[in-house]
């Protein structure tokens, strides 16, 4: 016992926090762990083959809306000076050629790319470094709750852009806290982008979560394993399933884990029971309309100014002001 409680005082902050979400999840009923910890260095590479698929439509929506608007985004920037702030910014790939467009107005641009993994700001400064070579980029590893505080007391207009679907992963409740926190860091000169899934054919987006390949399957597993690497649990990959279901009048699409027997788990020093077709809620990945977007933008004190979406409305990208 003391030998345990002596490597839990030896984790990081960020591996306690870790520990105590895991713990407090799998205590639920339902079960369920936290999807801001798929994104470990192995995570964050299977995520990449995910953008690759054929059945995430996401990717290229996003892209053909930088594509199409990203000129438009730029000309309601200051033009001399702007601090780019990305929050779970990746590899940098998808926000490449935005960067570019915002360069060729802007004299002194900014670029601070915000992860959880290290190795994909690493890739992500030296995309931007070849492909923008008059940005400054200097990426910030680590929980960007915690990260994106650094830049409030910075004297520079800024554009705050959180891309991709993330903000799916919240509750409504949840949602206007994340929006409250955005704002709390935004002055009058500020703007936010908010990338959004919007509802769809509820076939499309079911393949998109749970793909033929496995590679999402893959990915959903893949917490597992990083729990029993970073936390010393014993979870048999092997006894657990991927299910993903998606509800189209509510918008929500969920993923579980489905555990295949009866098995106990040990996490540390915890254990934990599962029963045969017993399911761990692993993500919710929310879908928005209109209606609910203007319902959270006036619960968070935040104003749409413009709604960008690609040329099938698969996808949005949000831009508020304060």
């Amino acid at each position: 016992m003391d030998f345990f409680r002596d490597k839990i005082g030896k984790m990081s902050e960020f591996q306690q926090n870790f520990r105590k979400d895991v713990i407090s999840g799998l205590n639920k009923d339902p079960k369920s762990l936290p999807s801001k910890y798929f994104y470990d260095d192995e995570g964050s590479k299977i995520f990449r083959e995910i953008m690759d698929m054929p059945e995430y439509y996401l990717p290229k929506a996003e892209f053909e809306i930088i594509q199409n608007h990203a000129e438009d985004i730029a000309q309601k920037m200051p033009c001399r000076h702007l601090d780019l702030v990305e929050l779970g910014a990746g590899d940098g790939r998808k926000m490449v050629r935005f960067i570019q467009t915002l360069s060729l107005r802007i004299s002194n641009l900014n670029y601070f790319p915000l992860d959880i993994s290290e190795k994909a700001l690493a890739l992500n400064e030296q995309l931007i470094r070849n492909q923008a070579p008059s940005v400054k980029t200097k990426g910030f590893a680590g929980d960007y709750f915690e990260t994106y505080s650094q830049f409030k007391a910075r004297p520079y207009p800024k554009l705050v852009v959180f891309a991709g679907s993330n903000i799916g992963n919240f509750r409504k409740d949840e949602s206007i806290r994340f929006l409250e926190f955005i704002k709390g860091g935004l002055r009058e000169v500020d703007f936010f982008i908010l990338g959004v899934d919007l509802k769809k054919n509820p076939k499309q987006i079911i393949q998109a979560y749970d793909d033929p390949q496995g590679i999402t399957k893959r990915f959903n597993l893949n917490l597992l394993s990083r729990i029993n690497t970073e936390l010393d649990a014993d979870f048999n990959l092997d006894a657990f399933d991927h299910y993903a279901t998606y509800h189209p009048l509510t918008g929500a699409c969920d993923s579980f884990l489905v555990s295949l027997e009866n098995q106990s788990v040990k996490v540390g020093e915890e254990i934990f029971s599962l029963r045969k077709d017993e399911v761990i809620q692993t993500e919710i990945s929310q879908k928005f309309d209109t209606v609910h977007l203007n319902e959270l933008s006036r619960e968070a004190g935040l104003r749409i100014d413009t709604m960008y979406v690609d040329p099938n409305h698969y996808f949005s990208w949000v831009l508020f002001k304060v």
